[in-house]
């Protein structure tokens, strides 16, 4: 017997999956979505459900990202499962991936199956993980990718730590073809950017800052295309952030290589400048770049270029943030920030709200074969209710986060989540909404 619904009226319905932006209902009951219709309200009033008038507010597929970091197992002073759902939902993300670089390694299927148990526990939005490509990160034997696939790894990815032996990356993507895995790799040259902390260039030379050329990103993604698609396999370009290496990333996805590309919401929100003040906050990696190639990004977006954005949520604590800018340890979170993020795009740069939304909704769900990202009936009832003009400004020390290195931190804003919805259920609601 079906439980009790919750019906959302008078709201402005946008489907990335569809492009669909006008007003609606919908229902929601046993986790997915029972009915919807495209009008303020219900021809006829639907049967035992809890009804939440929206207000005119955007009603959206809840955010689905790929990218984060968390403190467990091994570093809870950092972050929990918790902490990082309880954020997640106040962001109105519903689905978050776990990066394997805690200790230990995520490069087994037992651990994999612990995180999604864990995450099932907690009983908030949807914790999946992602599994190490190589065993402890170390960019050497691959790790047991068969079986955490398996277990439930959504993809495979050694996070930051590059895989600089070409031998390894091509066998592991050889062995992920089998399983129809997907890989994500940073595009990168570990020998040019070791040690960096910024982008090389005039304004790095002035700090004084060791710095990495741009470069080293196209040179990196120029291999790692090319090792795709000698083997065939579903490469995820790992947070592309130059120029250059869009250029690349077009040509060989117009030559058939199976390749997308995340990008970071901080590279499409701040450029090389924002360190100028020695701001640890703003200590990346990969670094801040300029300005031109954040509005080359940006336009990757619009154009559909870019697959997913992720918030690269990387917790880092207070002693790991008061050092000097080029011995901090790099990182900022983001789940709270990555809807507003998200939204400069529509109020700055023009981008349709559709635009916007689709790399954090359908675009991400579609990557990882995720029934969510979309608003249609029989969809997951993963929904986002938020005002997106409503002004905020970021104070890093309210974040939910156990750790509060935010580059948003001071900055202002649009866009108020009112209401997280995971599966149906309520998980966060704005108390002043």
């Amino acid at each position: 017997m079906s439980g009790r619904g919750l019906a959302l009226i008078n709201a402005r319905l946008v489907d990335p999956a569809t492009g669909y932006d006008g007003p609606g209902c919908l229902v929601a009951r046993d986790g997915r979505i029972e009915a919807i219709e495209f009008q303020p309200s219900f021809s006829s009033r639907p049967e035992d459900v809890r009804v939440i008038d929206c207000e005119g507010a955007v009603l959206a597929p809840g955010l689905v990202d790929l990218r984060v970091k968390t403190g467990e197992p091994g570093a809870e002073t950092r972050e929990t499962l918790r902490s990082a759902a309880d954020a997640a939902a106040s962001g109105g993300v519903t689905t978050l991936v776990l990066q394997p670089d805690t200790h230990p390694a995520v490069d087994e299927p037992a651990l994999i199956d612990f995180l999604l148990r864990r995450g099932r526990a907690l009983d908030s939005v949807r914790i999946l993980a992602a599994g190490a490509l190589t065993q402890g990160l170390r960019g050497e034997a691959l790790a047991e990718i068969g079986l955490m696939s398996e277990a439930g790894a959504v993809y495979f990815t050694d996070v930051d730590h590059l895989i600089s032996d070409s031998r390894v990356l091509r066998r592991a993507m050889t062995y992920a073809g089998a399983f129809d895995a997907l890989i994500a790799h940073r595009p990168d040259d570990a020998f040019l950017s070791q040690g960096a902390a910024a982008t090389g260039g005039e304004l790095a030379s002035r700090m004084g800052l060791p710095a990495a050329p741009a470069i080293a990103e196209r040179m990196g993604l120029e291999r790692d295309l090319a090792l795709a698609e000698s083997t065939g396999a579903r490469l995820l370009v790992d947070q592309v952030t130059t120029a250059a290496a869009l250029e690349v990333l077009k040509r060989a996805r117009g030559a058939g290589v199976d390749a997308a590309a995340t990008v970071s919401i901080n590279h499409l929100c701040f450029n090389e400048f924002d360190i100028a003040d020695y701001r640890t906050f703003m200590r990346l990696d990969p670094p801040l770049r300029p300005e031109a190639d954040r509005l080359a990004l940006i336009e990757a977006v619009r154009a559909g270029v870019i697959d997913a954005i992720v918030s690269a949520h990387t917790p880092v604590p207070a002693e790991g943030k008061r050092l000097p800018f080029a011995e901090a340890e790099p990182g900022s979170v983001g789940l709270e920030t990555l809807l507003a993020g998200v939204l400069t795009l529509h109020h700055e740069a023009g981008l349709s709200l559709v635009e916007c939304l689709r790399p954090v909704t359908s675009g991400p769900a579609e990557l990882i074969g995720l029934e969510a990202g979309r608003l249609g009936e029989g969809a997951l009832a993963d929904l986002v209710l938020f005002d997106p003009d409503a002004p905020i400004v970021v104070d890093s020390d309210q974040l939910i986060s156990r750790s509060n290195n935010s580059c948003f931190d001071g900055r202002r804003l649009q866009g108020r989540v009112l209401l997280t919805v995971a599966e149906g259920r309520i998980v966060w609601r704005d108390a002043e909404a």
